[in-house]
């Protein structure tokens, strides 16, 4: 049976190309295999993504990130000490990407005219080997951006979403953790996002910050990376209201396999998937949530976060490579859901609002 067409709308690529030193181009078994022994990441040997993996997934569009948090000097969360620093660290990331995509691994969208031709290129029923992986390009955290003007700077060179929060407060919103509605900064932010047309991604913003960031935003919106409350009560996730304020903005969602957000009770470093019956089920779970409270397959993404900072230590055990979401089409057919509705959550959804959102 031929494979679905993917899109996972939040990977970070460039975070672990970097930070990480993790060669996409090689095997997902090479990966693991040269960081064995290492222990300055809590998830090392134990990475899912390769540009091979992607492939085999039929993974062929993604929203990839730049990431480069700045923090206070009474903040405790890790990060770069001015946003000057963060901002270099994001155009490393972005120089990263163009390497990519000159030796053909990646390729830009900014365009509903790119959208359009990657998406026939990766239908066009010939082997996925040597197709590039598209990527529309999103930040998450803003705190990167040293001046509001920084943001046409960035979309001069293809930057299509921003996520203005990460953990904890930021200089434009404050994130997962904290409390309080957008800064005066923000909302400049979020005008100058407006007249360029972005795509706001909510993800990570707390709950303050959620509601008026919709209260002022008038574009485009998504959740990138985002489960349900309602299986995990942690302010990470949204709760019922929450996901009904999006479905009313038209807004996908972008359902995540971090382990500790699809299980309650998860302690980093001490709970397994194995002992806490973390599996694809629970995705699927979400999935479904969503698709009930929508009536309807319109607005169900993937948007799995894998190596986000964590590996198959603290993702579904049924899932040793990204390529393994693959499987939740038979999961979700168990329950129901016909060929047409996986390919909506799949990729139909996704691009769809990029058509939309995209010039």
């Amino acid at each position: 049976m031929a494979k679905h067409l993917i899109a996972d709308i939040h990977l970070d690529l460039s975070m672990n190309a970097l930070e990480w030193n993790r060669d996409l181009r090689e095997p997902v078994t090479e990966i693991n295999r040269r960081e064995a022994g290492m222990t300055d990441k809590p998830d090392r040997g134990n990475a899912t993504i390769s540009f091979e993996e992607l492939r085999k997934g039929n993974i062929g569009l993604v929203v990839a990130t730049q990431i480069g948090r700045y923090v206070a000097p009474d903040n405790p969360l890790p990060g770069w000490h001015s946003p000057q620093q963060a901002w270099a660290q994001t155009q490393g990331q972005l120089a990263w990407y163009k390497a990519m995509e000159e030796e053909g691994h990646m390729a830009m969208i900014r365009t509903k005219e790119e959208l359009t031709n990657h998406i026939a290129l990766w239908n066009n029923g010939e082997p996925a080997e040597k197709k590039p992986i598209g990527y529309l390009l999103s930040i998450e955290g803003a705190d990167s951006f040293v001046t509001v003007d920084h943001v046409e700077r960035a979309y001069q060179y293809g930057l299509r979403a921003i996520g203005p929060a990460h953990y904890g407060p930021g200089q434009y919103a404050n994130g997962t953790d904290s409390s309080g509605r957008l800064s005066e900064l923000g909302q400049a932010l979020l005008k100058k996002m407006d007249e360029l047309h972005m795509i706001l991604d909510v993800t990570h913003l707390n709950d303050d910050a959620f509601w008026h960031a919709l209260e002022l935003y008038k574009g485009p919106v998504w959740a990138s990376h985002n489960n349900c409350r309602v299986f995990v009560n942690h302010n990470r996730q949204f709760s019922d209201d929450m996901i009904k304020a999006l479905l009313e903005r038209n807004a996908v969602t972008g359902i995540v396999l971090d382990a500790w957000m699809m299980v309650p009770g998860w302690v980093r470093g001490v709970s397994t998937p194995q002992n806490m019956n973390c599996n694809l089920e629970i995705m699927v779970n979400n999935i479904d949530h969503i698709c009930q409270l929508a009536g309807n397959t319109q607005y169900a993404a993937i948007g799995s976060d894998l190596d986000g900072a964590f590996g198959t230590e603290q993702c579904p055990y049924d899932l040793t490579t990204i390529a393994d979401i693959q499987k939740v089409d038979a999961l979700l057919k168990k329950r129901g859901y016909t060929d047409e509705d996986v390919e909506r959550i799949f990729s139909g959804n996704v691009i769809n609002f990029m058509r939309s959102a995209l010039s």
